[in-house]
């Protein structure tokens, strides 16, 4: 049996590959929400949206910004923790900073994040630490680690304290969401009590990577739990006022929803998130409701991404002034060298 699933493993790598996999399921999703939200916006009244748009106080919108901007500034934590879990104490956080903002915000609005965002960090610690793609691999491995980690510990406290909340996106009963919302929980205790005990190690050779220790993977889990509440936070204070909705709920269907369009794959999940969050907030006026979202996409999405091409423009302009950062050698290399050359001396 052992053998068996070996070799369908094998075959499968070679002939479908999970690449090809988690792209089809992505546009399934994205088909899908693509037709719901066609027939949620289809007789939708520009007019009345434009009407909610321009009953947004200023409030609200220095709200939102402060939020999204707090949220960006976890998010560079995010490449930080991830610098000093590899090894890379010496690169400063001013470069993580860099690296955490541009990947992040570009990631989010081209897609694909692992690999838009991992070309815009590569392109990054190269030049101005030296980090090779290996190192850069580790260092993608590890921060969405912590994002992961975040999104399980707020879904599993929201599902645990309101699960008719994650049944408004996923329509299963209350009671099989709290079930799921306790059983992460325990899988997230159980995971820090795992790499509590002894260093744990996955990969082989250079590709290895030492997972963050108890301590350290509750500091990665309180990272992820700061981010996604600032998140939640700005699509909260940017809802309609009428009718009440408490902020744990909001924040169930907000990471339920931000989920299924990081699934999807597609720019900002573009039409899944937003298909989402019209369905599970039907007591919301579509008009009003929609409003909304089109300024969170405007305050998390556009504008960082804005912000981010000016940032890789100039500091691509000081790059071709400044002579890129050597990869420091290896050591062991060195010794090795020091020693072939006293013997051929000798």
């Amino acid at each position: 049996m052992r053998q068996a699933l070996k070799n369908f493993s094998i075959w499968f790598e070679r002939n479908i590959g999970w690449h090809r996999v988690g792209l089809a399921v992505g546009v399934i999703v994205f088909s899908i929400a693509a037709f719901v939200l066609y027939r949620i916006l289809r007789n939708i009244s520009l007019a009345e949206v434009g009407n909610a748009l321009s009953n947004v106080t200023w409030t609200q919108l220095a709200l939102a910004g402060f939020f999204v901007a707090l949220a960006y500034l976890t998010l560079t934590f995010y490449d930080y923790f991830a610098l000093k879990t590899i090894g890379r104490n010496e690169v400063p956080y001013h470069i993580a900073a860099i690296g955490g903002f541009t990947s992040y915000s570009i990631g989010h609005n081209v897609g694909f994040t692992a690999f838009s965002g991992g070309a815009v960090r590569y392109r990054i610690y190269s030049a101005s630490s030296g980090l090779s793609a290996i190192e850069v691999a580790k260092l993608c491995f590890i921060a969405g680690l912590t994002f992961w980690l975040g999104n399980i510990a707020v879904l599993g406290i929201g599902m645990t304290i309101h699960p008719e909340a994650a049944s408004m996106v996923d329509h299963l009963p209350p009671a099989v969401n709290r079930a799921i919302g306790i059983a992460a929980l325990t899988g997230l205790a159980s995971y820090t009590s795992w790499v509590s005990v002894k260093p744990r190690v996955i990969g082989r050779s250079d590709w290895s990577v030492t997972l963050p220790a108890g301590k350290l993977t509750i500091l990665q889990i309180v990272i992820g739990i700061i981010d996604l509440t600032c998140c939640a936070l700005a699509m909260y204070v940017l809802m309609p006022a009428k009718p009440e909705l408490d902020f744990i709920s909001l924040a169930v269907i907000f990471v339920s929803s931000t989920l299924l369009g990081f699934a999807s794959h597609s720019p900002g999940g573009l039409g899944v998130f937003d298909a989402a969050m019209l369905i599970a907030l039907p007591q919301f006026p579509r008009e009003q409701l929609l409003a909304s979202l089109l300024l969170f996409r405007l305050f998390y999405f556009i504008m960082p991404f804005a912000i981010s091409l000016v940032i890789i423009a100039i500091r691509e302009l000081v790059l071709d002034i400044k002579p890129p950062v050597e990869k420091m050698p290896d050591p062991h290399h060195v010794n090795a060298s020091k020693v072939v050359e006293e013997a051929a001396k000798k």
